[in-house]
């Protein structure tokens, strides 16, 4: 018999601007579909029975959020969006604690400009962790060729790519360990651009869960193209 998935709350950065994408607003509310790409970054969790509940980290003077259907959605929560994705995610954390999150409870963090999450690898996320002592993300093996670039842009040497992945998210962790591993990097004024570089400043050694390559961040134009192209193609 297959063990129950864990409960879990779901955590959104979506304070950034993605000024990559050379867009008039941030790129989690440009469309895709028909919707924003923040809505459907949403839906593999809404749709997932065990979840608590989403938080959804927000600039102050964001405009667009507001006029959203699923603003209103009551699983949904809006917390402050900070400088760096570090800073909304402790303040996402920082709201569940005052509400009665436990410590203990499972926290997903979720790139708001990830669309493309599919639903066998949330619950493969899920399963694989739900016992692990740490946590760890989603991620996929590096498949091309790797290089090390000097200070003029020439290849300085070819990394081995055999002990490389490609972090994605969700990534999945303990509250209580993360919000210490955020916390304590920001008072150090450690830079870390995911959770998982947090909690192994911290000591600790997430574990790397195989998922689908297609579960790309919208970073560039040419991203957003590519789903728009797929999504197409599904029908």
């Amino acid at each position: 018999m297959t063990a129950p998935l864990p409960a879990f709350w779901a955590v959104i950065p979506a304070a950034g601007v993605g000024a990559r994408m050379a867009a008039d607003r941030p790129k989690q509310y440009l469309q895709l579909g028909g919707r924003t790409i923040i809505e459907h970054s949403l839906d593999c969790f809404l749709g997932h029975p065990t979840l608590k509940g989403v938080v959804v980290s927000i600039a102050a003077d964001d405009p667009y959020w507001p006029g959203l259907a699923c603003a209103n959605d009551a699983r949904i929560q809006r917390a402050a969006g900070g400088r760096e994705r570090a800073d909304s995610v402790l303040n996402a954390l920082l709201l569940l604690h005052a509400q009665g999150a436990a410590d203990g409870d499972w926290v997903l963090v979720h790139d708001a400009a990830r669309p493309n999450l599919a639903r066998s690898d949330l619950d493969r996320l899920l399963a694989e962790l739900a016992d692990d002592a740490v946590g760890g993300l989603l991620a996929v093996p590096a498949r091309d060729t790797l290089k090390r670039a000097d200070s003029n842009g020439r290849v300085s040497a070819t990394v081995d790519r055999s002990t490389i992945w490609q972090a994605f998210t969700p990534q999945m962790f303990r509250l209580g360990a993360l919000h210490r591993a955020l916390a304590e990097c920001l008072v150090s004024d450690v830079t870390v651009t995911d959770e998982a570089s947090a909690m192994e400043w911290s000591g600790l050694a997430p574990r790397l869960v195989e998922g689908r390559s297609d579960n790309i961040k919208v970073t560039r134009p040419e991203d957003l193209e590519w789903l728009r192209q797929r999504w197409s193609a599904r029908g």
